[in-house]
């Protein structure tokens, strides 16, 4: 049984879970493009920023506290919308869910999740957000939307950078397939498992849940994969978001966004904030990290939105450094599904008590008493950023 109390870090929970999450899972996450180029970038850039420190400041009183979309939080984190988070442990979007309705953060829902939009909402008493792939098939994307506002999903968020896939070679080793392959490898590997095992053979939820039933004439697991592999629309474009915003009726948000032109055009099409992103490197390798990019974002937007960050985000200090940058809030991803394989909700609970102790303690050796007030002025980076 893991201590949960002796978790003191994401890197715990990334050694733990690589223990307890068959390979092919656990490296499904921890994985990027190609050289990995970018998503080592990701965390190596936050290191090159620096916190500065102040002191002869009343500090005993401290906010972490803001709004996102206008809903207020209880700190600018909210979890990112990860693929397939409910095979790091048994039915793990409803668990992360709830960790994070607890905690009063925002949990954003993948297309490619394995719980679907109605299991997630019929486990949860607050509005979740919901990540779109726009696929081919208009009518099965409307249909998604429609489910998502059925759910009273509280956004939409667009993913516009991954209609086209940059290889992640662990995955091609692993031999990670839709459906699985039960290779001997496998199959030893799962004995070494049990509690994973265990734990997945007595939950239903094992495929793409918003995919699955919902496809017209696709009803073996062998032709919903095939309609899934022609779904990639190479025309996704600005116009797609003005359809999206008329069909939701609610927010859309804007993910992928790493050039200050395709920020101004995000906002130009209907889009209500945008999330600096590079898909966690998991799309084009050698890309910028998504803190070297912020403040040229942000900057282009000037204020006319809302701008979320996420990629390389894990600790405290690092949200800080994103918020001290413009950034509203940041988004996690691979740290709550490590969390999630280690001690599924608890485990996302704990993770989030880490990164707000983190975040709370950083802002008073600041000299900071609101997360809402920093700026320029709390960091430094000869590399990054000009000293003002």
């Amino acid at each position: 049984m893991v201590r949960l109390d002796r978790m003191l870090t994401v890197d715990d929970f990334k050694r733990v879970a690589e223990r307890r999450v068959p390979r092919m899972f656990f490296q499904y996450a921890d994985s990027g493009a190609y050289t990995e180029s970018t998503y080592r970038a990701n965390s190596a850039d936050f290191d090159k920023i620096t916190l500065e420190q102040r002191i002869g400041v009343d500090i005993t009183t401290r906010n972490l506290a803001t709004t996102i979309l206008g809903q207020p939080v209880t700190m600018p984190f909210a979890l990112a919308p990860t693929g397939a988070a409910g095979m790091q442990t048994a039915d793990g979007e409803i668990k992360a869910a709830l960790a994070a309705e607890k905690f009063g953060i925002p949990f954003t829902l993948s297309t490619v999740s394995i719980c679907s939009i109605e299991d997630v909402a019929a486990a949860t008493t607050r509005p979740f957000w919901f990540q779109l792939y726009v696929r081919k098939d208009r009518e099965f994307t409307g249909r998604l939307i429609d489910r998502a506002k059925a759910a009273g999903c509280a956004a939409i968020v667009v993913t516009m950078d991954c209609q086209h896939y940059g290889q992640r070679h662990k995955d091609v080793r692993n031999g990670l397939t839709v459906p699985l392959k039960f290779t001997p490898r496998f199959v030893a590997e799962l004995a070494l498992k049990p509690r994973w095992a265990l734990a997945m053979l007595q939950t239903p939820r094992r495929t793409f849940g918003n995919f699955a039933g919902h496809v017209p004439g696709a009803n073996t697991v062998q032709e919903l994969t095939a309609w899934m592999s022609q779904q990639d629309d190479l025309t996704l474009g600005w116009p797609d978001i003005a359809w999206v915003k008329q069909r939701f009726g609610g927010p859309v948000v804007v993910k992928g966004v790493l050039h200050p032109d395709d920020a101004r055009a995000a906002l130009a099409h209907g889009a209500d904030a945008i999330i600096v992103s590079n898909h966690g490197g998991r799309q084009l390798d050698g890309a910028p990290s998504t803190i070297r990019v912020l403040p040229r974002i942000v900057e282009a937007v000037n204020g006319r939105c809302e701008v979320y960050l996420d990629s390389g985000v894990r600790s405290g200090h690092d949200m800080l450094k994103a918020v001290a940058l413009g950034a509203r809030a940041v988004f996690i991803g691979r740290p709550f599904l490590y969390a999630l394989g280690v001690a599924g909700e608890a485990g996302v609970t704990r993770l989030l008590e880490i990164l707000r102790a983190e975040a709370d303690s950083a802002l008073g050796l600041m000299g900071e008493s609101d997360v809402r007030t920093l700026g320029a002025r709390n960091i430094h980076s000869n590399e990054l950023l000009p000293r003002t």
